[in-house]
């Protein structure tokens, strides 16, 4: 399995922090099957909108783009309750959020 890198720099740290995100936190959403919600075009750079949550279990909205072979995170907030609801619903359904580990295949 390969690790996924991300981009950090001082902007995108500041906006993620101001919403009470923390960078560790946005990047657990994006390990955890996060939920796609949409995607954007912006600037000329493609964006995702994605709903997940962190292994502390808080439900947490992300916005990405790929550097090269990096993830950018854009930025993040707490989910609020109707997205929380919508997530949680794709999670019961197996679709999305933290994979037990004898769900992994080898």
């Amino acid at each position: 399995m390969s690790t996924i890198q991300f981009d950090w720099d001082e902007a995108n740290l500041n906006h993620s922090v101001l919403h009470q995100v923390s960078p560790t936190d946005a990047e657990e959403v994006i390990r955890n099957r996060p939920c796609d919600l949409e995607s954007q075009l912006r600037n000329g750079e493609e964006r995702m909108v994605q709903i997940g949550e962190t292994d502390k279990g808080e439900i947490v909205c992300v916005v990405t783009t790929t550097v090269g072979s990096k993830v950018r995170v854009i930025t993040a907030w707490p989910a609020k309750e109707r997205l929380r609801r919508y997530f949680l619903s794709q999670k019961r359904n197996g679709n999305v959020g933290r994979a037990k580990k004898q769900d992994l295949r080898e």
